[in-house]
Parts: structure tokens; sequence; C-alpha cells
């Protein structure tokens, strides 16, 4: 073991998972003395090239002073990490500092040497790269700022990994040798690369799981009946297009089938590859099973046993080790506890779940944490009539059951950019890494919907088996946030579907106008109140009355969407008596025939007891692609993926605008109807919205060092602290954020010298925490335009509260008149660092009026944050009033923004009041909380969570 003179201490919190570009993964940590003999066996399967590259003349072997060299390091000037699978080396990456002369240095040097060397086998994995990320975030770290690599020309290889990463470098040639420098300070352009490879290998990581070539059910009984076998019937019964095999130890010797499905007693005695195990035995034995299809090669693992973290402390030790052993091997899980998973693609139709039938294929992604709402979702699209009637049908299904590894962020990488994926509908009772989901969901929601309900909303639990970070927003907050990022968030299972429907059969709406009509005069009436109640614009009910024929509808539903004052159509229908009504079949091809002429707008149909009107509707077996409309879920003109950050990766494929059903859906009541159309209208507005998202302003009186060097040394008092009055508003001024001063009245004699220092008139206010921003208690006093009136409010706030010792007053220069605002911004362990804005007093404190915004905030949502409060109005001139001075107010809170962005260490700003004024604004208090900045954030290098 290294001793307390070679290394600091064992920096445990660089260890991490990874995923590869292959979609395998691999185990990234420090380098140590116990490293000898793995570092030795390492070398000896590197070919003689990749030595040569690496040490620029033949080198056979490590010597004994390579290899402590190699394995021996303070972990601060000199730093090795190694990339492991089975706990074997595959790569290694390693820096020394070095000072202006390119020799060993220590601190406050901030250069350092790096150099890599990977295992033949394993290049083009994308191991160097993710081995940069990981050592670069070290570096930063460690106060290194930069690093320099020299390297053969002939590695272009070892040269792409540089050149690609995004850094901003130089490179110069000398001796034979490319030398390349680069800073470590993360681009724009060197997070999109990072964050473009994430999406990759994740999105690859679960399409392994997804589109297996061969499958083992691990647990299959010899008789009907228990989960594996009936996993294994499924698996059959659906057509897998693959090879499938039944695994169980107790099968006999001589067995060689079941059902003439090939049976086997251990994965091992398998003969070809193996891509997807589903395990099915009890928590006991799983270790051993794990072991087995690792030393197998098996790619991942879907594992619908129980008895884990859902059953209490031991279970989720047991969960956390099943997890570090699979990913020993680079398998990732979906599970435990999972119900399944289903890709319904003509050439790999997969049913492993507990399901026992293979819904409808079509064009939406399901997720579910559920394995008992799972069913739900699926019951409910695959039958015809009840509910939401109609048929659609899905492209993949997954049921995460304790989401131990691969979660709703892994499935959302891999739906971005599916092109058998038009709608993501997603049930999820807990969001591991909301930070990360709002991000994924934010681009994934700019190319195709997503469609969430969240479970446990009110309980404050997460479900037993998921671990994940504590917030501190309500809900609502934490909603309002996702909606922010595109995510149409709906409450319940019901409106789930009901959205999905639409999104997956209809395009988007160009607007909120809505044509209403039908054959009942009354349920026109309904529809139109709920139209109002969802913030859309109806136009007046047209009434065909019930002797309407289906020619009748079908040339009301033509003007209706030829109409340039409507952007959807609501068609009413109830069942009529008669040998001339309409037959159900009829009625639908006249909407379909007429909804295909003008393809560009929606069309929804409420119906009542008319499941034949539904079915007819929906005749197509499935919303599987057909020509002659624009693409569900596609605005007009024709949708094109939200542009992304330059030299990122291609953006996925936009569907193809002619390459879905024109299915019209029907809902049995004019409320669901509606509110799916609603949700639709508020989708498309953000889409077109985030087509131009804004920017982040920059500021020349910024001054980002000094402020950094500020809170350097205040943070060197403590762990956290919050700041005095002076070290806040000098931390604010570097902001450009000017406090107005207030200086301490411990006497009236005290407050007196204090108005003659800041001239009259002031303010009297009491800054004892229970009066503070209280003024509805009479802690302050206003426009104190002399010493008499000073002395008076004085003894007033005395007698009324306490001595000065009880009340703490202070005088205040008086501010402009105008409205009293308060702003704040606070870093959550959940959600990230959030901005919010309301109006000072009982508006938000009170009826919580109080608007949010996930920082950086860009231009465009500084502004819509202030129009977003109910009581905006007051800002803009309500009932004759002056409208005050919007503008400086939105630079306030990007300045707070960029503070707050900037230094992760600012946890907690809080200014109130802020008045704002005709022109200007002041900031009369303010407060700000300091603490050391997390280890690793969503900036950081890619990693796999640990729950």
């Amino acid at each position: 073991m290294q001793n307390s003179a070679d290394r600091h201490e064992y920096p445990a919190h660089w260890e991490a998972d990874v995923v590869l570009r292959d979609g395998g993964t691999a185990r990234v940590r420090p380098i140590t003395a116990d490293d000898a003999d793995r570092l030795v066996s390492f070398y000896e399967q590197v070919s003689d090239e990749s030595k040569y590259y690496r040490f620029f003349a033949p080198y056979p072997r490590l010597s004994a002073k390579d290899v402590h060299r190699f394995t021996h390091h303070d972990f601060v000037d000199r730093v090795g990490l190694a990339a492991t699978v089975g706990g074997e080396f595959i790569a290694t990456v390693r820096y020394d500092r070095i000072d202006a002369e390119g020799l060993p240095a220590s601190g406050p040097a901030s250069e350092a040497e790096v150099a890599f060397l990977v295992q033949d086998a394993h290049q083009g994995r994308g191991v160097a790269s993710a081995l940069l990320e990981h050592i670069a975030a070290v570096a930063r770290e460690r106060d290194i700022r930069r690093f320099a690599a020299e390297v053969l020309p002939a590695n272009s290889k070892m040269i792409k990994v540089f050149t690609d990463a995004g850094y901003t470098q130089k490179r110069s040639f000398e001796d034979g040798v490319v030398r390349l420098e680069f800073d470590l300070e993360p681009t724009d352009r060197s997070l999109a690369v990072q964050r473009a490879r994430e999406q990759r290998a994740e999105a690859r990581s679960v399409r392994r799981l997804l589109v297996p070539g061969a499958v083992a059910v691990i647990g299959v009984g010899r008789a009907p009946g228990g989960v594996g076998r009936s996993v294994l019937d499924h698996i059959r019964d659906a057509g897998f297009t693959g090879d499938l095999y039944a695994v169980n130890s107790a099968f006999p010797e001589d067995q060689k089938d079941i059902d003439g499905i090939p049976a086997h007693r251990s994965v091992g005695d398998i003969g070809g590859p193996v891509d997807l195990a589903v395990v099915a035995v009890p928590a006991a034995y799983v270790p051993g099973v794990v072991a087995e299809c690792g030393e197998h090669g098996v790619q991942g693992l879907v594992v619908v046993s129980a008895g884990y973290a859902e059953s209490g402390p031991e279970g989720r030790e047991r969960q956390r080790e099943l997890v570090r052993h699979a990913r020993t091997y680079g398998m990732r899980i979906i599970g435990p506890n999972a119900f399944g998973v289903i890709n319904t693609a003509p050439d790999v139709r997969l049913n492993a779940s507990l399901a026992p039938e293979m819904p409808r294929p079509g064009r939406i992604g399901l997720f579910a944490q559920s394995g008992a709402i799972g069913i739900a979702l699926l019951s409910r699209l695959h039958r015809r009539g009840g509910g939401v009637t109609g048929v659609t049908g899905v492209s993949t299904f997954v049921s995460s059951g304790n989401r131990a590894d691969v979660s709703g962020n892994d499935v959302l990488q891999y739906w971005y950019d599916d092109p058998d994926t038009d709608v993501v509908l997603m049930y999820l009772e807990s969001i591991g890494n909301p930070r990360k989901f709002t991000r994924l969901a934010r681009r994934t929601a700019a190319a195709k919907p997503l469609v969430v309900v969240q479970g446990t909303r009110h309980g404050g639990a997460a479900p037993q088996g998921h671990a994940v970070r504590a917030t501190r927003l309500p809900h609502a907050t934490v909603s309002e946030l996702l909606r922010q990022a595109g995510v149409i968030r709906v409450d319940t299972i019901t409106e789930l579907v009901d959205a999905g429907l639409l999104l997956a059969r209809q395009p988007l709406p160009a607007g909120p106008r809505v044509a209403i009509l039908g054959n009942s005069e009354s349920l026109g009436l309904l529809t139109y109140d709920a139209c109002l109640s969802e913030g859309l614009r109806p136009l007046a009910p047209l009434d065909l009355t019930t002797a309407a024929t289906p020619g009748d509808f079908h040339r009301a539903l033509s003007e209706a969407l030829a109409d340039e004052e409507c952007d959807a159509v609501v068609v009413t229908a109830i069942p009529t008596v008669g040998e001339g009504s309409p037959g159900d079949a009829a009625l639908a091809e006249a909407l379909r025939t007429a909804a295909a002429e003008v393809p560009g707008k929606p069309v929804l149909v409420v119906h009542v007891e008319l499941g034949g009107l539904a079915e007819a509707l929906s005749a197509a077996a499935s919303t599987a692609p057909q020509a002659g409309a624009p693409a569900p879920g596609t605005a007009v003109p024709e949708r094109q993926p939200r542009a992304r950050v330059p030299q990122a990766p291609e953006s996925p494929t936009p569907p193809n605008p002619d390459s879905c059903s024109r299915l019209i859906p029907a809902y049995p009541a004019a409320e669901r109807a509606v509110r799916a159309l609603g949700e639709a209208v508020k989708y498309a507005q953000w889409r077109r919205e985030a087509a131009e998202p804004g920017k982040v302003p920059g500021y020349e009186d910024v001054d980002e060092k000094g402020a950094a060097a500020q809170i350097g040394g205040l943070l060197a008092r403590g762990q956290g602290l919050t700041l005095g009055t002076d070290e806040t508003c000098e931390l604010l001024g570097t902001y450009g954020i000017p406090v107005r001063g207030a200086l301490p009245a411990p006497s009236p004699e005290g407050a007196v010298a204090a108005a003659r220092t800041l001239g009259y008139p002031v303010a009297l206010k009491a800054t004892a925490p229970h009066l503070r921003h209280r003024a509805d208690l009479g802690g302050v006093r206003l426009d104190l335009a002399d010493e008499e009136q000073l002395r008076r409010a004085y003894a007033e706030l005395t007698g009324l509260f306490g001595s000065p010792e009880e009340v703490r007053p202070v005088v205040q220069g008086m501010a402009p008149r105008g409205v009293d605002t308060v702003v704040r911004a606070v870093i959550d362990p959940a959600a990230g660092a959030v901005l919010s804005f309301g109006l000072a007093g009982p508006a938000s404190q009170l009826l919580g009026d109080i608007a949010h915004r996930l920082i950086p905030v860009t231009d465009r949502d500084a502004a819509s944050l202030i129009r977003s409060i109910r009581t905006a109005p007051l800002l803009f001139g309500w009932r004759g009033s002056a409208p005050v001075d919007t503008g400086a107010l939105e630079e306030l809170l990007l300045r707070v923004s960029r503070l707050v962005d900037d230094h992760p260490e600012v946890i907690a700003v809080s200014l109130e009041p802020v008045v704002v004024a005709q022109h200007g604004l002041s900031v009369l208090g303010a407060s700000v909380r300091l603490a050391p900045p997390p280890v690793r954030d969503d900036l950081g290098p890619r990693t796999l969570p640990v729950y």
C-alpha cells in the first residue's frame, strides 16, 4: 500500500461507472500501489505498436521502476486513472504537473502533461475520450488549467481524441513530434461534444437491451407456470426473430429443450453469443447468474426477480451489489423487480415481459416505473372501446422496476433519435437525476412530444426501491420547471393516454382557435365551456341537428378546416334513432375523408356511447406509417427538430411528413378531449418559442474574477456561511447589483446621525428576524423628512416592539416609489439552480404567486418570468397606474442568474424588497449564503448514477 509520504487521501469520489461508445460500461478509478500486477498484465496485452506510440521507442516491458512510478501517486501533482472491465485494466491515463520548462512541479504551476494507453482490443470504444473527460475534471479540481500532450504524427487515433474534445487548443510540430496544448475550461463546443457522446453511448446501451440478437431466460421451470416459464412463453408467442434459450441449473443433463426451445443448465453451456438475459431466479441466486452471464459476454440483463430495495435496507444493499457486480462485466440492468421490456418492430418482435400479449405495433414509446401502471397503460392502448377508444400502438415499452441502473433518462436518450418512435409517454414515480432529466427532456421535446405523469406527487417520499435526491421545492414548482423544458405534464394515466393518442395521430395546432361542430347543441356548448376553461379560444358551436347525415358532417368539417380563423376542430356526435340515421362506419369515413383534405389541422371527436364510431375512426390496425398525411405531433408548416449546439452530431431525422396515418382520436367526454387539445396547443407554442430560445447577455461591468477571489476568501472561514451586510453588498456589487445602504440606529441619536449621513427623507426599519419585511406589522416608517419625525418614529417603533436591541432598527435613504418585488435564487439538491420572482408581501407569501426559471436564464426567460405571475398587471400600469421599468427588472434577474451560474458556491441569494420605479429600481435588502461547491455536477464528466 502507499503510505502517507507517497499520497494524499484516496479520492474515492473520482470513482465512476461510464457508458462507452458501443453501449458497454467500464469502471474509472484512481490507480494505486495495489494495482502493480494489474498494470503489468495490462501492459503485456498491449501491442508493440501501441507501446511505441506511447513511449516513442520500442518498450516491450515495464521495469520495476516504471511500475512503481505508474502506480504511486500523490493524487495532486501526479494522478493516474484506469478504466476497468471485469476488474482488469483496459486503459490508463495519467498526468504529471509541470512548470514552464516542462519539469516536474507542484502548485501553483497550472499545467500538466497527459498521456494515455488503451488496450488494442478496446480501441474504438471511446475509452480514451471518457478518460480524458475524467482526468480533465480531476485536474481542474487540483487547480490545473492546461494540459500538454506529445504525440507521434502517425498516432492519428490519439490526436483525434484530443482535437475532437472541443477544448480551446494550440498545436505545434517540433523534432518529429506533435505537441498539443489545450485549456481545460469547458467551452460550449466541449460541452456539446460531451453530451452528444453521452447521448450516443446511452442510447446504444439501451438498444442492446431492446434489440437483442439472442435472449436467454434464466430460471425457467420445467412445468408450465412461474415467472421464468411465463416470460419464455411470451417471447416465443410474440414471434421473437432471434435465438431463444431456456436456462435452469435444475434441468436434467439429458434435457435438450422446453417445448422446442433449446434448454441448458447454465448460460455458459450455450454455444453461441447471448445479448440479453432475463433473470427470474430468487434473489439469493442472482449473483451467481450475473457472474455466469458476465463470463459468457452477455450484454445486458432484465432482472424480474424481487427481494431488493423494495424489501428494506438489506435488500437495498443487495441491489447496490447487484449493480456493482453487473457493471464490473460491462452489463447494464433493467430492474430489479422489473415488469420487462417490449419491442414491436417487425424485425425484432420481443416481448420479454410479464404481459401475456404483445401490444399492437405503433409509434408510441412507453416507460413505466411501476409494473401495475405499465399493465394498465398497455391494456388501455391495446383495447378498443372503453376509456379512450380506438386503436393505437407501441414501438417500445420499458418497465424499470426499482430503476437501479437503467432509468427514464437512459430510455429518453434512446427514443430521442429512434425513427420508430414519434411520441413518448412516461409514468414516473421518482426522478433520480432531475437536472439531467430536464436537460434531456428539453432536447427530446424539441423533436417529439414527451408526456409525463408523476406518481407520489403529494406523498413526500419516493416508492420503496427508488433512491432519489431530496428536493426543497414544492411539487407545483417542479412541474412548472418541467413544463418550461417542454414536458407535457398531466396528472393521471387517463390524461397521459388522452394526450398521447392525440399527439400520435394528429399534427400540432398552429394556435388556440377551436371550431366546434356536431349534432348535439348541448354537447357543443359543453365543449365550448371546456375550451374556455383550458384557455382556448373556441368559435361559436355549429349545430348540425340530430338529422345530420354523414354528408353534412363532411361538408361542415371541410369548411371548418378550410377556415383560416380555425386551428383545430372538435366534432361532437351523439347516437340518433330512425331509418335515416347515419351508420358508424359511414360517419367515420365522412370525417376521415374530410380531415384528409386539409391534413394540417388536428381533428378530435367527442362521442357519447358510440363504440362503433370509435372503432371505425381507428379502423387501421395501428398507428404504423401510411401515406398521405403529415406526421403526428408535427406543427404546420412542416416541423423541424430544434437546432442543436454547433459541433454536436446531427439531429435525429424528423419523421417523414407522409409517413403516418390520419387516425382521428375519439373521447367519451368533452372535457377529456379539450384537455388533451389544450396540452397540444401549449406544447406547440413551446416548440415555436424553443426555436428561438434567447441568449444570456454579457455585461462589461461584471467582475467574475473579483467575485471568485472574494468567495474563496470567505469560504476559507468555514464550510457554509451567511454573509454580513457589507460582504453581501461587496459581492453583489461585482455583478453590477447595487444595494441601497442602511446604517444601524442603536439609539435615537444614532438614528439622527445616520440620517444626516444619508440625507433626508429617510426610512426607519426594524430588522429583527420576526419583523424583517413585515411592513404590515408596523415595523417600517417611511418618508421621514426631518429630525423631529425621525425621533417620533423611533419612539413609536421601540415603544411598540421593545428595546433597540430587540428591534435592531436601521436608517435607510428613501427610494423612488414603485412596486415592491422579491427576487431569489437557490441551489436545490434535486432541481439545480432556480431563479424565482414575485411581488413582495401577501401576493407571494400568502397566495404563492411566484414564478420560477432554471438557471442560466436567457433574456426571453427573464421577460417571461416577470409576465408569468398572476399579479403581473401591477407592473404594467394596472387601472391607470404608471407602468414600472420592467427592463431594469429583467436586467437584475439576468445579473442574479449570471452570479449563481458563474459561482456554484453561491447557494442562495435573496433580494427583498426590490422597489421597481418608473425609471430604474432599488434593492433595499439582500442576503447571500455560500457553501463549498459540489464535487461533481451535470457539467462534469459522464458518469452513471449510483442509487
